[in-house]
């Protein structure tokens, strides 16, 4: 399973899951901040999940 955050401009922002993991029901809780703990501004994002064969490409946006 992995779960990655882009920005607009395609850059990888933050990755959220990236684990084996046993079917289920799980939820992550992004903070606003990139993978070096930078918080990040306002704006669209967009998310990225996979799993296995499933893959899904969402728009969200961060309001502070």
């Amino acid at each position: 399973v992995k779960l990655e955050i882009y920005n607009v401009l395609g850059q990888k922002v933050r990755t959220l899951v990236d684990a084996q993991m046993q079917p289920g029901r799980y939820k992550a809780t992004w903070d606003g901040r990139n993978d070096t703990g930078a918080a990040v501004t306002s704006g669209v994002y967009i998310y990225r999940f996979v799993a296995g064969d499933f893959k899904s490409v969402q728009k969200m946006i961060l309001m502070k």
